[in-house]
C-alpha cells in the first residue's frame, strides 16, 4: 500500500505527457535557436526593393488594417518540390490576409518548409531550423494576432488556417508564422471556433497528398524537408 501514492503520481505525470503532444491540435511550434540569436546578434539585410516595414507586437492590428488597405491581394501560390499549391485569402479575414500577404512579400515564407504531417488530418508549414527563419520571427517580435473567426468559414477539405499556442491563450491569439491546410477530405470540424480559417485551396490537391505521404519522424516532421516559395499572384 505505502507504494500506492508514487504509483499515482506517476500515472498523472503519464497523463499530463500524453495531453501535451495531442496530434488533434495544431500548435504554435516553437525551434530552440534564442541563444544561437543571442550570440550572432545578427539583423536581417532589408531588401531595397520591398516595403519597409515596422510592425511589432504591440502595433500589429493597426499596421496590418493600414497594410491590408493598399495590398489587396487574395491568391498566393505555394510552390514546393513537389508541386504547387494555389490558395484564395478571405477578404472578411483582413488581418490575417493582410498578415500572410506581408509576410509573403517580405520573403519570411521563403525561409520556411512543411514540418509537420499528419496523414488523414494536416499538413503544417511556415516554420523551419534556419537561422534566418528565426531571425525574421525576432525581427518582428513574434507578433500574433487576435481571432477573426466566421460562421462561414469551417475546417472543409482544403481550408488554410493559423496554429496557435493552446496553452495562456484564452484569447486564441493566431501566430502570424505557422498555417496549416486540412487534409482530411471530410474535414476537420473540431477545430472550429479554435483557429481561424484564412484561405482555401483552389488548385494542388494532389501536392497536399504528396506532403502528408511523406516519412517523417516521431515529432511529424519529414525525414526529407519540403521547403516552399510563396508567390503572390493576385
Amino acid at each position: 500500500m505505502k507504494y500506492l501514492p508514487i504509483l499515482f503520481l506517476l500515472l498523472l505525470l503519464l497523463l499530463s505527457s500524453s495531453c501535451k503532444n495531442d496530434k488533434n491540435s495544431p500548435s504554435d511550434q516553437e525551434i530552440p535557436v534564442k541563444k544561437v540569436l543571442e550570440k550572432e546578434n545578427v539583423e536581417i539585410p532589408v531588401d531595397p526593393k520591398k516595403p519597409k516595414d515596422s510592425i511589432n507586437k504591440k502595433n500589429a492590428v493597426l499596421f496590418l488594417g493600414k497594410y491590408g488597405e493598399t495590398n489587396k491581394e487574395t491568391k498566393v501560390l505555394i510552390k514546393t518540390r513537389l508541386g504547387n499549391i494555389k490558395i484564395q485569402l478571405f477578404e472578411d479575414t483582413p488581418i490575417h490576409r493582410a498578415s500572410f500577404i506581408f509576410l509573403a512579400k517580405m520573403g519570411y515564407f521563403d525561409t520556411t518548409c512543411f514540418y509537420r504531417v499528419v496523414p488523414d488530418f494536416i499538413i503544417q508549414g511556415g516554420e523551419s531550423e534556419r537561422l534566418d527563419t528565426q531571425r525574421y520571427k525576432a525581427r518582428y517580435e513574434r507578433y500574433k494576432i487576435p481571432p477573426e473567426f466566421r460562421e462561414q468559414r469551417r475546417h472543409v477539405y482544403g481550408a488554410l488556417a493559423m496554429a496557435r499556442d493552446w496553452e495562456n491563450n484564452p484569447q486564441k491569439y493566431s501566430t502570424a508564422f505557422e498555417f496549416y491546410i486540412v487534409q482530411n477530405r471530410k474535414g476537420a470540424h473540431h477545430l472550429d471556433g479554435e483557429h481561424t480559417v484564412i484561405g482555401q485551396v483552389i488548385s494542388g490537391f494532389e501536392t497536399i497528398d504528396k506532403i502528408v505521404n511523406l516519412e517523417a519522424g516521431n515529432d511529424e516532421w519529414p525525414l526529407d524537408d519540403v521547403f516552399m516559395k510563396i508567390e503572390v499572384i493576385d
